[in-house]
Parts: C-alpha cells; sequence; structure tokens
C-alpha cells in the first residue's frame, strides 16, 4: 500500500485538509457552483452540475487521495484538492485538481494547503509534479509563487473529459 492512499488529515492554525468522502458532494458542490472558478481550467463547465460530477467521480478514485478543505475559523469547506499519480519507482506524487470558492481567493489558503500537503509528500518522495491548464493563468502564478519549475507541456486526460494541454511544473525535495 502506498502512503498516497489514505493520507492522514493535515492542518495548521487556520485550514484543515481532511480526506473527502462520497457524502461531501454537495458541500464541495456549493463552492464549485459558480463558472467563474473554472473560467481558466481545461473544462470551464465544471460549474454545471454533470460537469462536476465527473470531476467529483475521479476524486472518489480508489487510487485518488482527495482532500476537502476546510476553514477552522467557521468550520466551512472552502475547496479540494488531491494526491493523484503516484510512481513509487520514479519517488513522485502529483498534486492537483485544486479550485477554492471565489470568497476564499486570494486569503493565503492555497499556498498553506500546498505547503501541507508538499510537507507531507516529501516524506515519502523526492518529486511533486502539478499538471497546470495552459490557459489556467492564475494556477501558472501560483506554481511560480511556490518555486516550482515549468519542465513541460503534455496532454492530459481529465476523468470523463477531453485531453487538454497542460504544463508540467515540479517541485524536488531539498536536501536539507
Amino acid at each position: 500500500m502506498h502512503p498516497f492512499l489514505h493520507p492522514p488529515t493535515l492542518h495548521d492554525d487556520q485550514i484543515s485538509l481532511i480526506p473527502l468522502e462520497a457524502g461531501d458532494f454537495e458541500v464541495l458542490f456549493a463552492q464549485a457552483a459558480d463558472p467563474l472558478v473554472w473560467e481558466q481550467h481545461p473544462n470551464p463547465n465544471r460549474y454545471k452540475r454533470e460537469e462536476f460530477t465527473k470531476f467529483f467521480a475521479g476524486a472518489m478514485d480508489p487510487e485518488v487521495a482527495s482532500y476537502k478543505i476546510i476553514l477552522k475559523e467557521t468550520g466551512e469547506v472552502i475547496g479540494s484538492s488531491r494526491f493523484y499519480g503516484y510512481q513509487a519507482d520514479l519517488s513522485c506524487v502529483n498534486i492537483g485538481y485544486t479550485f477554492y470558492g471565489r470568497a476564499f481567493w486570494g486569503k493565503g489558503y492555497n499556498p498553506r494547503a500546498k505547503a501541507l500537503m508538499l510537507d507531507y509528500a516529501f516524506q515519502h518522495v523526492n518529486t511533486v509534479e502539478f499538471h497546470v491548464g495552459a490557459c489556467n493563468i492564475r494556477s501558472q502564478i501560483a506554481m511560480e509563487r511556490l518555486g516550482a519549475v515549468k519542465v513541460g507541456e503534455r496532454l492530459v486526460a481529465y476523468v470523463g473529459e477531453l485531453n487538454s494541454m497542460n504544463f508540467l511544473y515540479q517541485l524536488q525535495r531539498s536536501a536539507s
């Protein structure tokens, strides 16, 4: 069993990342049902229930470790992220499929969540990769702020969706 099948709850003083469960669909969809959340993503229609249902089904895949991100102060679900694509032989895992409700943009929650996930990931792998839609400027900027390096471009097939061009970013575990 690999370390990303059942990762622990992760938290800091402001947010908690709690493993996503099938019963979390509605509370997560409440944040996702906004066209502006998805306007730069490869599938800008994920705000629609039928499209978000596919996205959520991908989050429930047994080979994926998905989280709901909760604001500790209020208990509100503010977004989601996941580990996927673990490759033991390459000592690599992907982090992605991240989104937040617009009310939570620009408040520092994404860097906090990524820091928690990266801390956990680098206990188990040497490389973390991120697929970012070629048109998703917001996420590309977020990757650069994390210190991730763009190392290539590739077509990525999202669950139940057509292939789309993505930029591949990487972070390496520091030697310290």
